[in-house]
């Protein structure tokens, strides 16, 4: 039989396999799309291309869909675990095409998203399972120096396969959908008598509020994978990337006319800092990360002057806007990402000061600040900071001082910056005068407003060169637009 005559049993073959590897295998539990569909809607209309398809394990395919396709026009890499294929357990034959997706990521210079729906290493592959997951491992730590990792979690994410999104820079999962675990309920039943559901050991509330683990919870897969692509919309690439940027919008007008009375005279009466951040940042498309953890902290990304910014804020209205250490690893996390992709770092003050107490110097909370501190110094990308209110003690270096390398500062005419706040220093620097006055809460209330006026007002900075100028409320964005053409002259792309 001539080769012409047998090339339509080739033909079949292959066509049979294909239908076999592409098969729909309808989503259990509470899955919505498949691994592939869930590749397809996060990438551009008609732009994914699978890479070795048609890879399998015994008994099965690979339980993984790699390949890449473009998120708003850009190459992104994917890596989509398979529930469909023995739970998405992660076996040789998986781990290896995992790899292979992010050394293409790697050397491409390409973000990476891993789509997570995995049971664990995959008990009969024994040691080569454990294998290739610490080969998996290894390439997210190499990852992280060269280009942008996003973990999504729309499943769950347990044992072995629980590392790599932690390896990861961002975490998102879907509400009561998403799980995150070492070890599920059964063993922890068995090992511990305890007996908790598979939400309270790593459901999403757990780890967006408590943990810290992950950094963004959502309500649906299609919530997940459109955040996802905002995400990268505010990065590069890769490390050392054109940023993008697009188009300036101006601030939204209300936010910018109530900015001159927005911060209340009294150090202890609360605002939100959203609404400054509105007054400042372009008026479009903004993410925060972390919004239900630490929340004395603001961790976000928007647009100044069409350009991707990375915001971060102490939040008066949550505790006052103190540091502590769970506030403090948010804080250093996001600064550090910030400064490794080159997205610039604006600031907005006002602290309080560290908490105090043994329980948070029981939690670290010296080591934790020392990292804020090493984060600031660390990231190349522009720094520029405003103190809005107030600033007190350590904590008014950590929040980007310019002794950390804060290439522009500012405070506003009503800002206080000092080692302490009038209230503890003058019962410090005069407690034998307090004690012996006939009207102690006459005298305290004067020398405080005597030391806020000659010791605490940014003048004294400005006049050390400390703060680079005193400004009004309403001139912030001009300032920051400025600074921010001049720092960034050159680069980027529109």
């Amino acid at each position: 039989m001539s080769e012409v005559e047998q090339l339509p049993d080739h033909r079949t073959r292959l066509e049979d396999r294909r239908q076999e590897r592409f098969r729909r295998v309808e989503p259990r539990g509470k899955r919505v799309h498949t691994a592939r569909e869930r590749v397809e809607m996060l990438v551009d209309a008609g732009s994914f291309v699978e890479t070795t398809p048609l890879r399998a394990a015994h008994g099965g395919g690979s339980g993984v869909v790699t390949g890449w396709g473009l998120i708003d026009g850009r190459p992104v890499v994917i890596a989509s675990h398979d529930a469909a294929v023995a739970s998405g357990a992660i076996g040789e034959v998986m781990a290896d095409a995992i790899m292979d997706a992010q050394r293409l990521a790697i050397s491409r210079g390409y973000p990476i998203v891993y789509i997570n729906d995995s049971g664990g290493a995959r008990v009969p592959d024994g040691i080569l399972a454990l294998h290739g997951c610490g080969g998996i491992f290894a390439l997210n730590v190499e990852a992280q120096r060269r280009i942008p990792q996003l973990s999504l979690i729309l499943g769950p994410c347990a044992g072995a396969a629980a590392y790599s999104p932690a390896l990861t820079d961002w975490t998102i999962m879907v509400k009561g959908q998403g799980h995150m675990f070492l070890t599920g309920p059964d063993i922890v039943k068995a090992a511990t008598g305890e007996d908790a559901t598979a939400d309270e050991i790593g459901g999403s509330r757990l780890h967006t509020e408590t943990s810290g683990v992950a950094h963004l919870e959502v309500e649906s897969e299609q919530e997940a994978l459109e955040s996802a692509r905002l995400l990268l919309s505010f990065l590069p690439s890769h490390v050392g990337g054109e940023q993008r940027i697009g188009d300036a919008v101006p601030a939204n007008p209300r936010a910018v006319e109530a900015l001159p009375g927005l911060v209340p005279e009294k150090a202890s009466v609360v605002f939100d800092m959203n609404q400054l951040i509105d007054g400042v940042l372009d008026n479009g498309a903004r993410l925060e990360l972390m919004p239900r953890h630490a929340g004395s902290i603001l961790t976000l990304f928007g647009r100044l002057d069409g350009r991707p910014v990375g915001v971060v804020a102490n939040q008066p209205a949550c505790r006052g806007g103190i540091l502590d250490a769970k506030s403090s690893v948010k804080l250093a996390r996001f600064v550090e990402f910030c400064g490794r992709f080159g997205v610039p770092i604006l600031t907005f003050v006002d602290v309080p000061g560290f908490l105090p107490g043994t329980v948070e110097e029981g939690r670290g909370v010296i080591t934790h600040g020392a990292k804020v501190l090493k984060a600031y110094v660390d990231a190349a990308s522009p720094k520029l900071t405003v103190v809005v209110r107030k600033a007190y003690g350590g904590a008014y270096i950590a929040m980007g001082a310019k002794s950390l390398g804060a290439d522009m500062t500012w405070a506003w005419s009503n800002a206080e910056i000092a080692v302490m706040g009038p209230g503890g220093a003058v019962a410090l620097l005069h407690r034998r005068a307090l004690a012996a006055a006939e009207e102690p809460a006459a005298l305290r209330d004067e020398l405080a407003a005597e030391y806020r006026e000659n010791v605490a007002r940014p003048y004294v900075a400005a006049e050390a060169g400390i703060v680079d100028d005193v400004i009004f409320p309403e001139e912030t964005r001009g300032r920051m637009t400025d600074a921010l053409r001049m720092l960034t002259h050159g680069e980027g792309q529109r």
